[in-house]
C-alpha cells in the first residue's frame, strides 16, 4: 500500500483578471512550485498518481445549495465586468471563466483520493488542488474558495462508505468557517482548527471563531477551535496543542478516517499567517495523525502563499506520507504565553464534553496578555531596536534533507523464533573488540549472553550510521539488554537516549544526572523520582489500562520525547506488562516521531507471540485502532496531573495554562 498524490496542471489555469490586494496572492506558482519540489526531490515518482475527476453536481450538493452551484455554473460564459460584479458579492475571492472547471476537479480530486483510501488502493494520500476549499459555505464563495472540498468529502465518505466517525484537521492559518457551518451539528465529525484570531481583528474575524464555540445541539463538543491572539506562534505551539489538545480528543473520539485541510499558510514566511513555525513541522504534525483511523490519512491543500515555504511544507508531509522517518524537531523552547492562554482557553471550553480533559483547568479569569496594553517593543514593532522584519523578509535554513536508511527493521531473535517478513534477520556479532568491553562491564553474568549483547552493540552502532532505521530484539535479560545499549549509546558525545520502560522493569539506577539519558517507566507501583531525568509513571492498573495508559502517552511522554529530543529511543516491554498489542503498537508507531525513527525495541524471551505486531509498527504500517475509549480511572487522571504539574517546572512543553492565567491544570 503507497500514498496516493493528486494532482492536474489544468487546476493552474485560472488566475486574477483584475487588480485585488486582497486576492493577488492567490496564483498558479502556488501549485506549480508545490508539484516541481515534490518531482525535484524524487518524491512524487514515489506516490501513486491518481488520475482527477470533475466533481459531479450530486457531490457538490451534498455541501452547497442548488441556487449557488447554478450561479457558480453560469461564470463561464461571463464577460470580464459580469465577473467582477458577480465576485462582488462575496468575500475576498475572485472568478475567472476557468474557474467553475478548476473547483470541481479540485473537490473531485479530494474525492478520487477518498475513494483511494477506501477501497485500500493506497494507505494515505494528498491531493494538491486550487481552488481552496475551507472557507466556501453552502450559498456563498468565500476566501480563495469556490466548492468545499474536504466538507465535501467527508459528507463523500459518511454516504458511499458508511463512514461512522471522521476527523478533520484543519492546520490552515485561517479558521475555515465553511468546515465549521457545514458540521456544527453533527457529532460524527469532530472539527479541529488552530486559526490567527487576534481577538477577532483578523480575517474572517468572526465571532465564531473563537474558542467558545464548541458546536451545537447534537455536535455540541465536536468543534474545537483554538484562536491564535498573536502572531509568530511557533513548533513548540504547535506541537504542544497537539499533544494537549487535538490528539487525547481525537484518540477518544476514535475516527474511521482522517482528512486534513492541509493550508501551509501556518509557516514561516508567509504574508497571511505570520507564523514563525519551520516546514518541517509539518512532518511531525503529519506523523501524529497517521496512528489514528487505521492510518487513512487524507491531505487536501488550502492556503499557502510564500512559494518558499509552501513547497517545502508540502514535500515534508508527503515524505512523512510516504514512511520516512521525521527529521529531528528543531527549536522546541516551550510554547509562548499567548499560546498557553489559547490552550487553556480551548481544554476548558471542552471539560465537560470528553473525559481526557475532566480535569483541565478552569476557565482563567484575569485578562489574557494579548488584552494587556503594550509597548512598541512588546508588540513586535520594533526588535533589538530595528523595525522588525516583515512575514516575507524572514531567513529560515533549508529543512534537513531526510534520508531514509537502507534497512527499514533488523531484528536479533534467538533460534526457534522467526523473523518476520519485511523484516532483516540480523546474526550475531562476534565482534572481539564488543566481547572484551561488555566482559567488563558485565563480569558476573553468564557468557552465553554476550554474543546478544553484542548484537544488540552492533545494531546500535548501525543505527547511529543510518544504515538500519529500527531494530527489535528478544533477549534473556531485558534490565541487562536496556543497561548495556545505554551504557554503550551515551558514550558518543551528542547522543541522548530516551529510555521508555512498560511494566514491571527492574530500572538501573546508576545513570547520570549529565541529560544524556531520559527514563519514563510506567508501572503499576510507586517510585520516588530520583532527578529530572527519571520519570516515573504510577497507573492503578498498571498498563491493563488503556486509556489512562494513552493518556499518559499523548500528554506526558510525547511532550516529554519531543522537549529532550533524544538521538536514539529505548523501548522496553516486561514480561507481563499487561499491555494489549493494540496499545503498544499505538506506543512505538507514535515513538516514532522521534530521533530520526531510531528506536530500538527489546522485549523478553517468551514475548515471542508480540514480535509480529511489533515489527509491524516498526515497519510503518499503522497501529490498529483501539475502539472508542471509555474514561481513565480518576485517581490515575488525578495521579498524571500531579505529576505534570510537578514536572512543568523543568519542561514547558508540559505546560497546559500560562504562569498569569493558572496554576496548571486542577480537579
Amino acid at each position: 500500500m503507497g500514498t496516493a498524490l493528486i494532482y492536474d496542471e489544468e487546476m493552474t489555469k485560472y488566475k486574477l483578471l483584475w487588480v485585488d490586494p486582497a486576492c493577488k496572492i492567490e496564483v498558479p506558482e502556488r501549485l506549480i512550485v508545490s508539484y516541481e519540489a515534490l518531482k525535484d526531490s524524487g518524491l512524487a515518482v514515489r506516490c501513486v498518481s491518481v488520475p482527477v475527476r470533475e466533481a459531479t453536481d450530486e457531490d457538490i450538493l451534498l455541501v452547497h445549495s442548488e441556487e449557488y452551484l447554478e450561479a457558480v455554473k453560469k461564470t463561464p460564459f461571463m464577460t470580464l465586468e459580469d465577473l467582477q460584479e458577480f465576485t462582488l458579492q462575496y468575500g475576498d475571492v475572485y472568478f475567472h471563466p476557468n474557474i467553475y472547471h478548476c473547483a470541481k476537479l479540485a473537490a473531485g480530486a479530494s474525492l478520487q483520493l477518498v475513494d483511494s483510501v477506501m477501497t485500500g488502493k493506497v494507505r494515505n494520500g494528498m491531493a494538491l488542488v486550487r481552488p481552496p476549499g475551507h472557507h466556501s459555505m453552502r450559498s456563498a464563495a468565500n476566501g480563495f474558495c469556490v466548492f468545499n472540498n474536504v466538507a465535501i468529502a467527508a459528507h463523500y465518505a459518511k454516504q458511499k462508505y458508511g463512514v461512522k466517525r471522521v476527523l478533520i484537521v484543519d492546520w490552515d492559518v485561517h479558521h475555515g468557517q465553511g468546515v465549521q457551518y457545514s458540521f456544527e451539528d453533527d457529532p460524527s465529525v469532530l472539527y479541529f482548527s488552530w486559526h490567527r484570531y487576534e481577538h477577532q481583528k483578523f480575517w474572517p474575524q468572526l465571532r465564531e471563531s473563537d474558542y467558545d464555540n464548541v458546536g451545537k445541539e447534537k455536535g455540541e463538543g465536536f468543534n474545537i477551535n483554538v484562536p491564535w491572539n498573536k502572531v509568530g506562534m511557533k513548533n513548540s505551539d504547535y506541537l504542544s496543542v497537539f499533544c494537549h489538545m487535538l490528539l487525547p480528543v481525537a484518540y477518544e473520539f476514535n475516527p474511521d478516517l482522517v482528512l486534513v485541510c492541509a493550508g501551509f499558510d501556518s509557516a514561516i514566511g508567509d504574508p497571511q499567517g505570520e507564523m514563525c513555525a519551520s516546514p518541517d513541522i509539518f512532518a511531525h504534525l503529519t506523523h501524529l495523525l497517521m496512528n489514528l483511523a487505521g492510518g487513512k490519512v487524507c491531505a487536501v491543500l488550502e492556503g499557502g502563499y510564500n512559494l518558499t515555504s509552501l513547497p517545502q511544507s508540502v514535500c515534508q508531509t508527503v515524505q512523512t506520507l510516504l514512511g520516512d522517518p521525521a527529521p529531528r524537531p528543531a527549536n522546541l523552547d516551550g510554547p509562548c504565553e499567548s499560546a498557553l492562554e489559547s490552550l487553556h482557553c480551548s481544554r476548558s471550553a471542552h471539560r465537560k464534553y470528553w473525559s481526557c480533559l475532566k480535569h483541565a483547568a478552569e476557565p482563567p479569569t484575569s485578562d489574557v496578555s494579548t488584552k494587556r496594553p503594550k509597548l512598541a517593543e512588546e508588540e513586535g514593532k520594533v526588535e533589538n531596536g530595528e523595525e522588525k522584519k516583515s512575514a516575507e523578509e524572514e531567513v529560515w535554513p533549508e529543512p534537513p534533507r531526510r534520508v531514509p536508511a537502507p534497512v527499514r527493521t533488523a531484528s536479533v531473535l534467538p533460534d526457534g523464533v522467526s523473523c518476520p517478513e519485511g523484516c532483516e534477520l540480523f546474526s550475531s556479532s562476534d565482534d572481539p573488540v564488543i566481547i572484551s568491553k561488555l566482559r567488563e562491564n558485565f563480569p558476573n553474568d553468564d557468557s552465553d549472553a554476550l554474543p546478544a549483547l553484542s548484537s544488540l552493540i552492533a545494531l546500535v552502532e548501525k543505527m547511529e550510521r543510518n544504515e538500519i532505521c529500527n531494530g527489535l530484539a528478544l533477549v534473556h535479560d531485558v534490565t541487562m539488554a536496556m543497561t548495556c545499549v545505554v551504557q554503550h549509546a551515551v558514550t558518543a558525545l551528542s547522543n541522548r537516549v530516551l529510555v521508555v520502560c512498560v511494566g514491571d522493569v527492574v530500572v538501573p539506577t546508576h545513570y547520570k544526572e549529565d541529560g544524556k539519558t531520559l527514563l519514563v517507566h510506567f508501572s503499576n507501583k510507586e517510585e520516588e523520582q530520583k532527578s529530572k531525568y527519571h520519570i516515573p509513571v504510577c497507573l492503578k492498573k498498571g498498563c491493563r489500562d488503556v486509556s489512562g495508559f494513552m493518556q499518559a502517552v499523548l500528554g506526558l511522554l510525547l511532550p516529554l520525547g519531543y522537549e529532550y529530543d533524544p538521538s536514539l529511543v529505548l523501548l522496553v516491554r516486561a514480561p507481563d506488562s499487561g499491555l494489549c498489542d493494540g496499545a503498544w503498537q499505538q506506543l512505538t508507531g507514535l515513538l516514532q516521531g522521534l530521533a530520526q525513527g531510531h528506536t530500538l525495541v527489546l522485549m523478553q524471551e517468551g514475548e515471542s507471540v508480540s514480535v509480529g505486531p511489533t515489527a509491524s509498527s516498526l515497519l510503518g504500517e499503522a497501529a490498529p485502532s483501539l475502539g472508542k475509549l471509555p474514561a481513565p480511572l480518576p485517581e490515575d487522571v488525578e495521579a498524571l496531573e500531579r505529576l505534570r504539574t510537578r514536572l512543568q517546572v523543568d519542561w514547558k512543553l508540559l505546560q497546559t495554562t500560562a504562569p498569569e492565567t493558572g496554576r496548571g491544570d486542577e480537579h
